[in-house]
């Protein structure tokens, strides 16, 4: 497969797929319904997490101002007149981490993760819509992280706060997390988020946090052996974990992207040697198909599993070797990755045995699933959470869609390719 295939392949995941999928997942009366099981059934009264609000603001927002379909806007404005209804808190400040389908708010804890999604999500909002109540909404959340969440003595951001922002004893981002003070996947979204609001405000202050935040992603959340460091104390001593494979490889281009923010070369020149080797460890989980394994575990063991947002950070990264950092080997990685993710990881049945080229009947599938919910028993398309540790069998015990699984890593996946290729 060569470049124009690669791109011409993604560009038709992306509107032929992952896009029309999400976009069924719209309630008349406000929002996107919560949960679609691994089958297809959408349950439409699930709770809604913030998390996958905010990525579906994002998704949408970065999908119309790359390919300027109408409908991709009015989908990103649909979930944000929801979102600032339900999930913003009025009272205290910040956003909630869940609501339940009518509003109600479920968790009312301010994780650091989530209030740095929103801010993503309505920084890109404003880049298309130029409406200063979505550049507000993510000033304002800035403004609450650095009154409220910033660890001035130690540097960096606390993980979570109660709604009134006192001290919470259980602060894990899921279950899947240790109980920590400072995570490194909080910190690499924070900076992920400020590097996206630097874009459309470009505040003294804000570059000031963003600019502190590479640094500590270089100079404490990085060991020495080109792995992140997941877990620490308050005082940044480390607490031991997992490596997780697929951090590595997003935080190896991520890094990079957000520092090319700042316009600062010098600050350029300062994390290139960081990320090259970021996505040297990150490709360590490689495996002979071409997937990447979740985790090496800390009693010596490891995950085999495939998660969908490993694989295509993974696609995503090596395409960042290959472009910045003259990785001849970038482009042939990632080009296998998105043949096995192709192979094992799209669920609609149609796109098993279409062509490798390009996918000529995907339009006319996705018109069909493009029908309204209330015409169809369940819905068809997008990936799988990942398969089990043979790399074949699909893992139907996770959702399609749900507090986690989202159109944000699988749709940025092939945003950035289209962009990189270009």
């Amino acid at each position: 497969m060569d470049i124009s295939s690669l791109q011409k392949e993604l560009r038709n995941e992306l509107e032929g797929d992952i896009l029309p999928f999400w976009l069924n997942l719209q309630d008349p009366a406000g929002g996107f319904y919560g949960e679609v099981t691994s089958d297809g059934v959408v349950v439409k009264d699930a709770p809604r997490g913030e998390i996958l609000g905010a990525r579906i603001i994002w998704s949408f927002a970065a999908a119309f101002k790359a390919l300027g379909r109408d409908e991709y806007l009015r989908a990103a404005l649909h979930e944000r007149d929801w979102f600032i209804s339900y999930l913003v808190d009025d009272e205290y400040g910040g956003v909630y981490w869940s609501a339940s389908c009518e509003g109600s708010p479920l968790d009312t804890k301010k994780q650091l993760y989530s209030q740095a999604f929103a801010i993503y999500a309505f920084s890109e909002l404003y880049k298309v819509t130029s409406d200063k109540a979505d550049l507000e909404v993510a000033v304002n959340l800035f403004n609450v992280l650095e009154t409220k969440f910033t660890d001035h003595h130690n540097g960096g951001y606390i993980e979570a706060l109660s709604r009134d922002f006192s001290p919470l004893a259980d602060m894990s981002l899921s279950a899947h997390d240790i109980n920590a003070d400072k995570t490194m996947n909080s910190h690499l979204h924070l900076l992920e988020a400020y590097a996206n609001l630097y874009q459309v405000w470009p505040d003294p202050s804000l570059k000031v946090a963003l600019i502190s935040l590479i640094n500590l992603m270089c100079e404490k959340v990085m060991s020495q052996s080109g792995h992140l460091n997941l877990y620490f104390k308050a005082d940044w001593t480390v607490i031991p974990g997992a490596v997780s494979y697929g951090h590595d490889i997003e935080t190896s281009w991520l890094l990079l992207e957000c520092a090319m923010a700042t316009g600062d070369p010098s600050l350029i020149d300062y994390v290139m040697p960081y990320c090259r080797k970021l996505g040297s460890a990150g490709n360590k989980g490689l495996l002979p198909d071409g997937s990447m394994m979740y985790e090496s575990l800390p009693d010596g063991g490891s995950d085999l599993s495939r998660q969908w947002w490993v694989q295509a950070e993974t696609v995503v990264g090596n395409l960042w070797l290959w472009k910045y950092h003259s990785d001849p080997e970038g482009l042939p990685r990632a080009i296998s990755c998105w043949s096995w993710i192709r192979t094992h990881l799209l669920s609609a049945d149609a796109s098993r045995v279409l062509p490798s080229s390009i996918y000529p009947d995907r339009a006319r599938s996705a018109a069909r699933r493009r029908q309204p919910l209330t015409h169809q028993q369940s819905l068809d398309g997008e990936w799988y959470w990942g398969t089990l540790a043979d790399g074949k069998t699909p893992d139907l015990a996770n959702p399609k869609a749900g507090f986690w699984k989202c159109p944000y890593h699988n749709a940025r996946m092939c945003l950035e390719t289209i962009g990189l290729l270009k």
